[in-house]
């Protein structure tokens, strides 16, 4: 059992308010009232309306939901870093992240359900930041909910394909709301409306490749709605290359027409790299990943 230690800087008159005083959700705090032994303080178990004093060791054990069910799936992971705390793994396009209808028995929550497995056998997944199942790049998953809770903020940068010439940067504020149709059924597809919630997403194009009409672009993103990159791109004319959901099913290169399938079967989008201040070494961990075989193809 994984326990996270905490050391009393000042007077509290419980557990409970000191779990509340910094971000534990109620949710957790049951759990953790479940199983006695689950709360200790200077080395003995106590209950949750312990009154804790200046210089206390508190410490509380960072597992304490119930093992997550996801059916496990044998799928190799690409581990980019790994600590007690972390796992960050390089999805591939057209691997879901989580499980759904279609992709229930092979998705990466799976494959990572099934590798935690063997390291904690009461392991709860927590995703951080899900992809599309097209779009490729890093994952950051946390190892408890006390991990999860600890990580702030992180630095996400974005490289795409898009139709056309992008000369300079570019800064597209624009809501996006999700699509509903007449029956009142979400469509899984977002668009750009006044009634959406804010989302700002950073351009910076890299390199246009004139004979292919494409422009591999850079972008990072506030908010970070789903679809963010897609619909933003797409809504300036910029359809991202592979995008069949937001941009045309063909492109033209060297005056002929030609499916984007000719050149890939996804989306043109990669989380390429990822920066954040681990909030329990201090130390400032920055990820990058090459391109996916298929982009290299691409653009070389």
């Amino acid at each position: 059992m994984k326990m996270q230690k905490f050391i009393i800087d000042r007077d509290c008159k419980s557990i409970y308010i000191f779990l509340k005083q910094h971000g534990f959700s109620e949710n957790y705090i049951k759990n953790l009232r479940k199983v006695e032994g689950f709360l200790r303080v200077n080395n003995e178990t106590v209950f949750i309306n312990h009154a804790l004093k200046t210089g206390d060791k508190l410490e509380i054990n960072a597992n304490p939901n119930t093992k997550s069910s996801i059916m496990r799936c044998i799928i190799p992971l690409d581990i980019v870093f790994e600590d007690e705390f972390y796992l960050i793994v390089n999805k591939p396009s057209g691997l879901a992240t989580m499980p759904t209808r279609s992709h229930y028995t092979k998705n990466l929550a799976g494959a990572i359900c099934n590798y935690m497995d063997k390291k904690d056998p009461n392991f709860v997944l927590r995703i951080i930041n899900r992809l599309d199942k097209d779009t490729a790049g890093l994952i950051i998953v946390a190892k408890d909910s006390v991990a999860q809770k600890e990580l702030k903020t992180i630095e996400k940068f974005y490289h795409a394909l898009c139709v056309g010439k992008i000369e300079r940067a570019i800064t597209i504020d624009k809501p996006i709301a999700t699509l509903i149709n007449q029956y009142g059924y979400n469509e899984n597809k977002r668009v750009i409306s006044n009634d959406g919630q804010e989302a700002t997403t950073f351009v910076n194009p890299i390199k246009y490749y004139k004979e292919k009409n494409m422009t591999l672009i850079s972008c990072n993103l506030i908010h970070g709605r789903t679809h963010q990159i897609r619909v933003h791109l797409s809504s300036i004319n910029h359809p991202l290359i592979g995008d069949k959901l937001y941009g045309n099913e063909t492109y033209f290169i060297s005056g002929l027409q030609k499916q984007y399938s000719t050149f890939l079967n996804h989306t043109a989008l990669v989380c390429k790299s990822i920066s954040f201040t681990h909030p329990f070494t201090n130390n400032l961990i920055k990820l990058e990943i090459d391109y996916p075989e298929d982009i290299k193809n691409l653009i070389n």
